[in-house]
């Protein structure tokens, strides 16, 4: 599947040729961490497939639990979020799933890191859902 994104400012923009079989749902605690949120959700694709234009995203290093070093990739100007990658690299990258433009035809189709996972995810549909904020 051909996808296209950016960061929210537009900054750093990207298109990709990417399995929509590969989104994977983290419930890891340095993933909650890092989004604010109580998962993220990824779309892996091999690096060579991916073809950056506009600013070079910024990197930050980190380290998980396994000892291997994670490249998180964001947008120097907005902070948005939109890859990983492996220090040692391995030839595939993450593509974070709020930057792909296509994202609704993206559907999760695994979980990982479920030990750490928020136990009201589950419950979501019996809490009130809105349209759009409420004032």
């Amino acid at each position: 599947m051909r996808i296209t994104g950016q960061c929210h400012c537009g900054s750093v923009r990207y298109e990709a040729e990417a399995d929509p079989e590969h989104v994977v749902i983290c419930h890891c605690t340095d993933c909650q961490r890092l989004t604010g949120s109580p998962y993220r959700v990824t779309l892996r694709a091999k690096r060579q497939d991916i073809s950056l234009t506009g600013a070079e995203p910024k990197l930050y290093r980190k380290k998980a639990e396994n000892g291997n070093v994670r490249l998180m990739h964001f947008c120097g100007d907005c902070g948005a979020p939109l890859f990983s990658s492996a220090e040692q690299d391995n030839g595939t990258w993450g593509i974070r799933w709020g930057s792909i433009n296509e994202r609704a035809e993206l559907e999760p189709r695994v979980q990982i890191w479920a030990r750490s996972k928020a136990a009201w995810v589950d419950h979501l549909d019996a809490i009130p859902a809105f349209p759009k904020e409420r004032t």
